[in-house]
């Protein structure tokens, strides 16, 4: 296992948002987070990642406890994440927000060092490069989006933490998206996705883990988790 919680909790004043959520994530795989609207999935990677810190229990990554620790030490520790919400910088271009990514040092240091061919390749990658010079504020939804998933790349994180990807995004970039995970995965990148578009779901993911106020109630393949009554039920409400 590689990303491993062990009874998390975290509530808001009165509201109770994980409630002894113990998951286990497989390395080395593309791993799915799913559930209906309310049932904790952004509070989890916000207590994993350390935007928050949760009331109680642990997180684990490869074996180290990482519960509480700031934002930047858990990225180092290997772990990167993109938000629901895409946080690039608007008045700097496509390449300086990718050199901005660069561990210890930022954008003066990365320069320095000679890591402008780097971003740009993450930025070819992605499918563009030629946005390089371009601000961010002037970009699409969709090209935020995956600007936003290379300076995530140019950190080398060995796990990748995706909330919705596919949100707002046009079918011919969701499908993009959705090869280019699949390659990054073939390369050796663990991912675990927060999704609710459920076509892109089945047909990436290796292993779906579904929560429900708060906890999982389900976890395996697609072919498992489409015909579970657990999942219907909390998705239906039957």
């Amino acid at each position: 296992m590689s990303l491993e919680t062990h009874e998390l909790r975290k509530a808001f004043g009165g509201v109770t948002a994980l409630d002894g959520a113990t998951v286990s994530f497989h390395e080395g795989k593309v791993n799915a987070l799913i559930g209906p609207n309310g049932s904790g999935k952004t509070t989890y990677f916000n207590c994993v990642t350390g935007m928050i810190r949760p009331d109680s229990g642990r997180v684990t990554y490869r074996g180290r406890d990482l519960t509480g620790k700031a934002p930047h030490r858990i990225a180092r520790a290997g772990l990167g994440r993109t938000f629901q919400l895409c946080r690039t910088f608007p008045r700097m271009t496509a390449l300086e927000n990718v050199l901005a990514a660069v561990p210890q040092g930022g954008l003066r240091s990365a320069k320095a060092k000679g890591d402008i061919e780097r971003a740009m390749s993450w930025l070819t990658r992605l499918g563009i490069e030629h946005l390089a010079e371009s601000e961010a504020r002037d970009m699409s939804w969709g090209q935020q989006k995956l600007l936003e998933l290379a300076g995530v790349l140019m950190a080398e994180p060995e796990t990748v933490l995706l909330d919705e990807p596919a949100g707002g995004v046009n079918p011919a970039l969701l499908d993009r998206i959705g090869a280019l995970i699949r390659e990054l995965n073939a390369e050796g990148r663990t991912f675990v996705i927060v999704e609710h578009n459920m076509d892109l779901v089945m047909s990436i993911s290796d292993h779906i883990v579904v929560f429900d106020r708060g906890r999982p109630i389900a976890e395996g393949p697609p072919s498992v988790i489409r015909s579970d009554e657990r999942v219907l039920g909390a998705y239906l409400g039957v």
